[in-house]
């Protein structure tokens, strides 16, 4: 028997239920058991007690019991003793005599349930108690004289019953509850619960296809938990991540889990989301085709989830790790017999309702063993039990089955039909795409249909069929660039983002010259820099798509030009020609060869570069360089020579051969050649409807040697030009004058980000002018001439979609973009650009005057002309 008065008693327990809970938010769940039972014991020591404190106790043991359920089956994973503790706790509320006190506790109650049976997947039985607990807490607000202390408890249960319908693919009840908690959170001030909302809106957005609605969301859910001085929930940033999973945007999703999973093993608090973040970072390594890392991480992630107990996290992780399996035996091409049969006892253990889409995965990783095994008779059986898709079908789902009913096509001999397949494949994915919101969106989709799109590729590559393949190439790759662009300008909160990027640059290098510490300022830097791009994904928007370049009209507009189109299937490298009315395939060797000579040669030219080099070293790169560019010529150009003649050309390029230069090529020496991202794009580019404008701007940023008297031959071609140097040269002043005019001409410092395309940059008087910045342009120059290193140079996703400085610029309407592809001496620049001006000034072509300059000293001038010539 305690000392302490029945009053006193019930305070010390309430005060061991607050430890409780204050260690079950740390992650300290044995400790807070340790709490609650003490506070147990101390109930029962004054058991039993006077009529006068019999509520107090009863209310008290209900809520301590009450917690005690559910935190003990967090620790053993035992759900049904969980439940069954909470069932003994409501015989104990049924003795309350007070309606409204048993509808409060009845209300708790109800919701501790239903988020027990939410935990491990089964949410259709968690809806009845969600519904049990808000028509109970209904009731106690309707009675009460000031709701406003229970209004959070009746957010939270709203907001939870809006997510189990969210999950359920509920989207009118979904939406419904959580509009209606949105509503109440600002009303009552619940700014916790409006994150909290805002990010579940997020998730209801991501389930309907409007990824850059998700992601706003999810940036305003964050936003408001930092100014509440909170962090972020693990569970939001595993949902970010799979919104970049959905956008194809497998790196950027990547490093987001690694530093989210870093911080969990750190933190005991939000350890127990550790299998579901490893599960999310084992999906990205498979969209990038890293099979190991897949294979390794989902198997962790199953071992962490079934101890959580969540049946459906675990069939998630069993599928994942089954996809790693399959997909290394499909690509090395080695077929155990065992695997289809494994996946098809996978999918009979998923029996459940809620199962169905993990199971009619397995089924589908079995149909493709099974047709390349040759056991075509279970495919077709086995593909028979996979549902079609639904509304809320996630799009990698659509894609398999896709690629399944293709692939058994072509097994059965049906090449037309399994073309009809990948065509209706990539029509559902092209839906997805027209979501999408920034470039990064928009270029990271294709990788869902990189498999359709090869296979496309490959068969009617057996054909030897020229014009169907110019016209599937046309159909699966820089699809970017179909689509019109908007004159929105660029979103004030990105720009006020990126200018933060850029003074925070600025200060780096003033540090670094001051011979100061810069790890903090650059850790603020990549804080920053992240922010930006995260904004970039949802405020930029994009117009109505192009529709995809005809043959017939391409022919028309080349006019006695050529056409090259490169592709590859497998390591096999292809052209598609097109000129004098005509188009022919011809086959070019390795892929991978021509790749590795592009690599070296780039490297070379790098080498090159400074404006003084010494001799001797000079004539070895150059050697080198000759050398990587002869191999190219052999591979690439000699094979067509009968098809283009002497041809101005137009080249299409495929993965690495984007790094081409094509003007230091022996047979392209002086040959005008435009590089384009497809022959859609190009098209739209030789289609743009020439401006009024006659505005030239010319710009100069500093550490230049050259770059003074470059500008002043310059302004000899353009007396009436607006000349920007120095201080004046100015990001804003830049961009202001750059929007609308005829001509933009630059001649400063530039870096291409492999990693961050979009935040490649150019060095101006105040700091970097990104590619972000370029993309807003209401208008953009008719034609950009970047004397600056590397601004040509593409970041390359699946499906050839190029993403750079110069790229975000002809995606946002500038015809002619002339660049660099690597490196280039300051005087070699400045050299190469008064050529160029004064070819321009007599050939009134970009592409001709362009191809004049470069033959003057090939390898130091590596420029491209991008766009339309």
């Amino acid at each position: 028997m305690t000392n302490l008065d029945p009053p006193e008693v019930i305070e010390s327990v309430r005060a061991l239920q607050q430890a409780a809970a204050d260690a079950s938010c740390l992650g300290r769940f044995h400790q807070g058991v340790k709490h609650l039972r003490r506070g147990m014991s101390l109930l029962d020591s004054i058991h039993p007690v006077a009529d006068e404190h019999r509520t107090d106790w009863l209310v008290t043991r209900i809520k301590v019991a009450s917690t005690l359920a559910g935190m003990s089956s967090e620790i053993t994973g035992d759900v049904a003793a969980g439940l069954a503790g909470l069932d003994d706790v409501r015989l104990l509320i049924n003795a309350v005599a007070d309606p409204v006190l048993r509808a409060e506790l009845n209300g708790g109650l109800n919701h501790n349930y239903a988020m027990r049976l939410m935990t491990v997947g089964r949410n259709e039985e968690s809806l009845a108690s969600f519904d049990a607990s808000l028509e109970h807490k209904e009731f106690l607000l309707a009675r009460l004289s000031d709701p406003a202390p229970q209004m959070r408890g009746f957010v939270i249960t709203l907001y939870s019953r809006g997510w189990v319908h969210t999950k359920l693919g509920n989207v009118s009840q979904a939406r419904a509850d959580l509009n209606r908690a949105l509503e109440l959170s600002e009303k009552y001030e619940l700014w916790g619960q409006a994150a909290d909302v805002r990010r579940i809106l997020g998730t209801l957005s991501l389930r309907t296809g409007d990824v850059p609605e998700a992601l706003r969301l999810y940036e305003e859910s964050e936003r408001a938990y930092r100014a509440l001085d909170l962090e972020a929930p693990a569970l939001l940033s595993m949902e970010q991540a799979q919104a970049l999973l959905t956008a194809g945007l497998a790196d950027e999703a990547g490093s987001h889990l690694d530093d989210l999973i870093t911080r969990m093993t750190a933190e005991p608090s939000i350890a127990n989301h550790l299998g579901n973040a490893e599960l999310l970072r084992a999906s990205a390594a498979l969209l990038n085709d890293d099979v190991a890392f897949a294979r390794q991480t989902a198997a962790s992630a199953r071992r962490l989830l079934l101890r959580v107990g969540c049946q459906t996290c675990v069939a998630n992780a069993t599928v994942l790790g089954l996809q790693a399996d399959v997909r290394e035996a499909v690509a090395s091409g080695t077929l155990p017999a065992a695997l289809p049969v494994r996946a098809l006892r996978t999918a009979e253990k998923m029996r459940e309702p809620r199962l169905v889409e993990q199971a009619a995965t397995a089924r589908m990783l079995a149909v493709r063993l099974d047709i390349r095994r040759g056991n075509l008779k279970r495919a077709v059986e086995t593909l028979q039990q996979v549902p079609r898709p639904g509304q809320l079908t996630p799009i990698d789902y659509r894609m398999l089955r896709r690629l399944c009913r293709a692939e058994l096509a072509v097994a059965q001999g049906d090449r037309g039909k399994a073309l009809t397949e990948i065509r209706s494949g990539l029509t559902e994915l092209d839906a997805v795409r027209d979501r999408m919101g920034g470039l990064d969106l928009v270029s990271g989709t294709a990788l869902h249909g990189q498999e359709l799109a090869d296979l496309a590729v490959k068969l009617v590559l057996e054909r030897n069929d020229a014009r169907r393949l110019f016209v599937w190439l046309e159909r699966t790759r820089a699809q970017t660039y179909r689509y019109e662009p908007l004159s929105a300008g660029t979103d004030p909160e990105l720009a006020a983002r990126v200018a933060e990027v850029r003074g925070l640059g600025q200060a780096i290098q003033e540090a670094q010259h001051d011979g100061h510490p810069i790890a903090g300022l650059r850790a603020k830097y990549n804080e920053r820099l992240r922010e930006a791009q995260r904004l970039g994904w949802h405020t930029g928007r994009w117009g109505r798509p192009r529709p995809v370049a005809g043959l017939a009209e391409v022919v028309a507009r080349l006019g006695e030009r050529a056409m090259v189109s490169f592709a590859a299937s497998g390591d096999e490298l292809v052209a598609v020609v097109v000129a004098g009315g005509e188009c022919r395939l011809v086959r070019l060797g390795s892929a991978g060869a021509a790749a590795e000579s592009a690599r070296v040669l780039n490297v070379d030219l790098d080498a090159l570069a400074p404006d003084n080099l010494p001799d001797r070293l000079a004539e070895v790169v150059m050697a080198s360089a000759h050398k990587q560019a002869d191999k190219l010529d052999t591979q690439l150009i000699q094979p067509l020579a009968d098809s283009i003649g002497d041809r101005e050309l137009v080249i299409v390029p495929t993965g690495p051969l984007y790094a081409v230069p094509w003007g230091v090529l022996p047979g392209l020496r002086g040959r005008p050649t435009v590089v384009a991202p497809s022959a859609t794009a190009w098209l739209a580019a030789e289609l743009t409807k020439s401006s009024r404008a006659r505005k030239i701007v010319l710009v100069r940023g500093p550490g230049l040697a050259g770059a003074r008297g470059e500008l002043e031959k310059l302004t000899t071609h353009y007396r009436t030009a607006t000349t920007m140097t120095g201080a004046k040269a100015t990001v804003k002043s830049v961009l202001r004058a750059m929007d609308g005019a005829k001509l933009a001409h630059f001649a400063a410092h530039g870096a291409h980000e492999p990693e961050n395309a979009l935040f490649s940059r150019l060095e101006l008087a105040d700091g970097a002018l990104f590619g972000h910045e370029m993309a807003g342009l209401r208008q953009p120059p008719r034609q950009v001439v970047f004397a600056a290193c590397e601004l040509a140079m593409n970041r390359i996703r699946p499906g050839d979609e190029a993403l750079g400085f110069a790229s975000a610029l002809l995606a946002s309407g500038s015809r002619t973009v002339i660049a660099p592809l690597s490196r280039v001496g300051d005087l070699a620049s400045a050299a190469a650009m008064d050529d160029y001006y004064r070819a321009l000034a007599v050939r009134e072509s970009p592409a001709l005057a362009l191809a004049d300059a470069i033959a003057v000293d090939p390898f130091r001038r590596p420029f491209v002309c991008l766009g339309a010539g």
